[in-house]
């Protein structure tokens, strides 16, 4: 059975539609039992967590196949969670009994196997609001790695780490004090002294061994040259590039049984890499039939939207301890106080944020809202011999130079649409090269090049080239035989490029004055569009980065969009606006596409040859027909 939910996400539906009888009688294990809670619905939980818990389900259905070569090991699963019962708070010196999802975590970690025993997930994200003992789970996992897994091993590195020194040292803190408590014990006390196990300030070390757990800030990034058997992350969200993180993944390449565990909540800027692999994941779970992330594990405690924030009693989806009985007053209250106080300080997105575990856009007056941006993705739309609109953002210093296709369409019973396409042209003259850029940007330009999204600039010193603009957009107007019907453009940016068009074609040109009086209607129409899902875009990183960068403008005449500051890309946006400058009037009467003074002007060399010799032209009727 081929299980798609991508346009339904009807985990629920689908989950009571396959026969998981078979299943739920041979494991009795403690990740089982979590995952048939949830989809039963006994326990409270968001969308990603139901598809968290389907996935594990369906995975025990094809395990040891050929197509799926992985097993789920009980006995893995149950070696953990016995060594975590005997794992101190080092709050209280005592083990804390764990919850149920907190044991599913474990139980996914480390209970998959590949047929050669090893790990399965060698990547993992694991996402929960604050104050949810996320310190706890990271010391306990590191802990067994590092004393369990590492038995008859030698020269094996682990890490943990964070944003920066403070984040770092506070949680390489409490991994030292559980493991001094660990070392104490009847269990572990020989072993330490035969392998000479000693805590030093930035690293604890197994002497006879040389197994070393160092704690390493994201700061520092001295993450060269080591290769690492288990990493934790923690507030890996805050992250706004790979650069640093790419060392740790690709240094544990060649290591058997290796892991990368990246904790956090949500933070306020969604482009960050963490939330994009949050998208990946969440994609790769709802592609049940596909293999494409068989080694990545997602588990994600989120509300399932904004509205939320005001029904108390769906907080239990991203804050499980609630379920707790001894601090569920305390943490309600605690909780709702927050809410409160943010709202009285107009910050209530701070709570969203933090305490919600939802992705917001990056401010409050931002543009759109990240939900909007995201459910406009289309990825299929053929483009060929559509009439189109374009808009022209040219580049100012370390702009990018963007071109925006905005492409009139009728969906399902005639519902008027709009697909909104782009290409930029990216200069690096101002950051020094290509790969600055990109770290600037925080943007993967070469690889999205290959996507057919945007071109890096021809010219040596890294100017934007506008021969090279020009000769693309003619090229790619022909190659997909676009009906032109209007080109709109800053005013102020009457360039070469202009220049040129005006010269060689017929496109109908039009400059726009870049004021608000002359921009709301276009502005506030697009924002409208994506509001209420008459929009639609390919899933394009720099569209989807500028539409989340653009904020609201507002003066005493109208509104138009900005930006927060100078690096923040929002080129596509003002060429999108552009185009809409007329394509927002393509289905009304007095649109330009319906005038009928302008029907000839408007149409192809083709369009013309065939309207001549149609009736409606009336140029062939009468006395005329004899010949």
């Amino acid at each position: 059975m081929e299980v798609d939910l991508t346009q339904t996400h009807d985990v629920l539906g689908t989950y009571h539609s396959i026969d998981f009888s078979d299943i739920r009688k041979k494991y009795q294990d403690e990740g089982t039992k979590y995952a048939f809670k949830v989809l039963d619905e006994e326990i409270k939980t968001g969308y990603l967590i139901k598809l968290a818990c389907f996935r594990h389900l369906r995975d025990l259905q094809r395990q040891n196949t050929k197509e799926f070569p992985y097993r789920y090991s009980v006995k893995q699963a149950k070696k953990l969670l016995l060594f975590a019962s005997m794992c101190p708070n080092v709050d209280t010196g005592s083990p804390t009994e764990l919850m149920d999802w907190q044991k599913f975590i474990f139980c996914m970690l480390f209970g998959w196997r590949n047929l050669e025993g090893r790990k399965r997930f060698s990547r993992a994200m694991v996402s929960v609001a604050r104050g949810q003992g996320k310190t706890y789970l990271m010391a306990i996992l590191m802990c067994y790695s590092y004393f369990i897994e590492s038995l008859g091993l030698s020269n094996q590195d682990y890490l943990v780490a964070s944003i920066n020194f403070k984040q770092t040292n506070k949680i390489f803190g409490y991994i030292k004090t559980m493991m001094k408590y660990i070392v104490k014990t009847d269990m572990f006390k020989d072993y330490a002294a035969t392998v000479d196990f000693k805590a030093q300030s930035d690293q604890m070390i197994m002497k006879e061994k040389n197994n070393v757990l160092r704690a390493i800030s994201h700061e520092s990034g001295q993450y060269d040259s080591f290769h690492f058997t288990t990493a934790i992350f923690d507030e890996i969200g805050e992250v706004k590039s790979r650069e640093k993180i790419s060392k740790i993944i690709s240094g544990q390449v060649k290591v058997p049984n290796h892991q990368f565990i990246q904790i956090s909540t949500s933070y306020p800027d969604p482009s960050v890499p963490f939330h994009e692999d949050q998208k990946m994941i969440q994609q790769a779970m709802e592609q049940d039939y596909k293999r494409d992330a068989d080694n990545f594990l997602g588990l994600i405690w989120a509300q399932d939207s904004l509205d939320e924030t005001f029904k108390p009693e769906t907080w239990y989806k991203s804050n499980p301890l609630l379920y707790l009985d001894s601090q569920k007053q305390v943490l309600m209250e605690g909780l709702q106080d927050k809410r409160d106080a943010d709202m009285l300080s107009g910050n209530v997105a701070d709570f969203q944020n933090k305490n919600l575990n939802l992705w917001l856009a990056e401010a409050t007056n931002s543009f759109l809202k990240l939900g909007d941006i995201e459910r406009a993705i289309q990825p299929n739309f053929n483009i060929e011999g559509r009439t189109v609109y374009i808009g022209y953002d040219y580049s100012m210093f370390s702009d990018n130079t963007a071109i925006a296709f905005v492409y009139p369409y009728s969906a399902n019973h005639g519902v008027p649409k709009w697909r909104v396409e782009q290409h930029s042209f990216i200069p690096w003259q101002h950051a020094g090269s290509i790969e600055a850029k990109e770290k600037q940007d925080g943007i993967n330009y070469r690889e999205l090049t290959k996507q057919g999204y945007c071109t890096i600039t021809s010219h040596p010193q890294g100017l934007i080239n506008e021969e090279q603009v020009y000769h693309w957009l003619l090229n790619y107007i022909h190659d997909n035989d676009l009906n032109v019907i209007f080109f709109g453009y800053d005013d102020w940016g009457a360039t070469t490029t202009i220049k040129q068009l005006e010269l060689n074609t017929d496109y109908p040109l039009q400059g726009i004055r870049q004021r608000t009086s002359e921009l709301k209607d276009p502005t506030k129409f697009l924002q409208k569009c994506f509001i209420e899902g008459t929009i639609t875009r390919p899933d394009d990183k720099i569209m989807e980065k500028a539409l989340m960068n653009a904020q609201i403008y507002e003066d005493k005449i109208g509104i138009q969009v900005d930006k927060a500051k100078a690096t923040l890309k929002i080129d596509v946006v003002d060429a999108i606006i552009d185009a809409m400058y007329q394509a927002m009037y393509h289905f009304e009467d007095f649109g330009i596409a319906n005038d009928k003074s302008k029907q000839v002007e408007l149409m192809t060399t083709k369009q013309v040859e065939d309207w001549y010799m149609s009736d409606e032209s009336g140029l062939l009727g009468g006395d005329f027909d004899d010949f």
